[in-house]
């Protein structure tokens, strides 16, 4: 139920959603008597579109849960293992046109390849199933199994989770897969700004994970007052970083877990 309930409300939590829908029911009561409504609806929708769009609202939300947590240190030693959360492949364009399909999330997938090549003795798990609402299809890992393999890692070192739907069955299924031992260090791939909301889910789970941030969408602080150079980036950016803060929000106030924005 909470898939199901997540899903709906996250499909109008995000800006570019909710402004359109804002516009169109502005646009259908000007078929009514309240076109006075209608009227500031419209001018509404397009005002707040054009600043999530051209200014630099996205990357201001996005900047704080980039920096929290900073690059691996290597020097602590090699890793146990290395956890890579799905989010990298679009599966249903890969279905169709049975190629792996990468999306701008890749990262995730080619360092996670890069890590498993630089430490041959850690074990590999990635996370990812099918976290389609509606439709059915391929699960992630599926695809990022061969993927893996085509980078160079062999196929005995990776076990697929193909279950999760979302970060927190990432972290319940990792851990079950894992089972890591006391002491042993584990590496939790994903996207920058996705990290904070993975980390809190995995420590929520009682799986103890080093952070190992990659996709990194800014260049830094510089970029907090950088304005987008295309309305489509800028709304996408801003989608992006809405729904993190949104996911942090609710998986703290559905008790799914103990912290709203985890540190290092």
């Amino acid at each position: 139920m909470f898939f199901i309930v997540s899903k709906i409300f996250g499909f109008f939590a995000l800006p570019s959603n909710l402004l359109m829908a804002i516009g169109l029911i502005g646009l259908l009561l000007l078929l009514t008597r309240f076109r006075r409504l209608a009227s500031w609806l419209i001018v509404t929708s397009l005002v707040l579109i054009a600043v999530a769009g051209w200014s630099p609202l996205g990357n201001a939300l996005i900047l704080p849960l980039e920096q929290r947590f900073p690059p691996w240190d290597a020097s602590r030693g090699p890793p146990g293992g290395i956890v890579i959360l799905g989010g990298a492949i679009t599966e249903d364009v890969s279905a169709a046109r049975r190629a792996v399909a990468l999306n701008e999330a890749a990262e995730r997938l080619t360092v996670g390849a890069e890590l498993a090549r630089r430490y041959p003795d850690a074990r590999i798990v990635f996370s990812g199933g099918n976290n389609a609402l509606i439709f059915d299809g391929v699960p992630e890992a599926a695809f990022a199994v061969q993927e893996l393999q085509a980078l160079g890692v062999a196929h005995e070192r990776i076990t697929a989770d193909e279950q999760s739907r979302n970060t927190i069955e990432n972290a319940v299924f990792s851990r079950l897969i894992a089972n890591p031992r006391p002491g042993e260090r584990w590496l939790l791939v994903t996207s920058a700004y996705h990290m904070p909301r993975a980390i809190a889910a995995f420590r929520a789970a009682g799986f103890r994970i080093e952070a190992y941030p990659v996709d990194w969408r800014t260049r830094g602080t510089i970029d907090a007052v950088r304005p987008s150079a295309s309305l489509g980036d800028g709304l996408r950016r801003t989608d992006t970083a809405v729904r993190e803060w949104v996911g942090l929000v609710a998986y703290r106030l559905a008790g799914k877990t103990a912290e709203l924005l985890p540190g290092p």
